[in-house]
């Protein structure tokens, strides 16, 4: 099991980091905890034990850091995908590598417990046409291109079945993240992955 909070990796531990990287794990432990909207600026200083005006030196405004956060949780969860990956023998463990992935996530030790999807939950909060959701817009899109990648190479001779596939295996993953949320545990999407694997037997 994962025990490391979001957006701190182990190897930073027992050392000082650069101000930006403190920052930003920072944001990432308040704003999953407690929201983007409900956490200030001043809370995020006082979280990383940095001045104010650190954080101006390294973000342009709070909507700076809360993109830069997005950025980072993607980043995070397409790494926890690589690592699923290196271990999957064909395009049907590569899917299943989506649906780890996922629970990996789940299992990080979160201050207040697991509360869903990170991405989502920010993009919630964000006001329509915010440069935030593009980004949250953006990584759902990657994993469900990650999905249909492999689902093609499953069904090379049948693209209009793999693109239909791709995209139902695409809503079984987040309806089982938004339930897996609400519920305060990765249950929901280990019985999503198993749902997937017997879709996938059945090609």
């Amino acid at each position: 099991m994962l025990t490391r909070e979001p957006g701190v990796s182990t190897a930073e531990s027992g050392r000082r980091r650069p101000a930006r990287e403190r920052l930003l794990a920072a944001a990432a432990r308040r704003f999953y905890a407690d929201g983007v909207a409900a956490t200030g600026i001043d809370t995020i200083t006082a979280d990383a034990g940095v001045a104010k005006m650190s954080l101006y030196n390294n973000f342009s405004s709070k909507a700076d850091l809360v993109r830069a956060y997005l950025d980072a949780r993607h980043e995070e969860w397409l790494g926890l995908y690589r690592a699923r990956l290196e271990q999957a023998g064909s395009p049907r463990e590569g899917v299943l590598a989506v649906f780890d992935a996922y629970a990996d996530h789940a299992e990080f030790a979160y201050e207040r417990g697991f509360r869903g999807c990170g991405l989502l939950n920010a993009a919630a909060e964000l006001p329509a046409g915010d440069e935030g959701r593009a980004v949250v817009r953006a990584h759902k899109e990657e994993v469900e291109r990650l999905i249909a990648g492999h689902v093609t190479r499953l069904l090379p001779e049948r693209p209009d079945e793999a693109r239909v596939l791709a995209e139902h295996l695409a809503f079984l993953l987040e309806g089982a993240m938004a339930r897996a949320g609400l519920d305060g545990d990765g249950e929901r999407l280990r019985h999503a992955r198993s749902m997937a694997a017997a879709l996938l037997d059945r090609l």
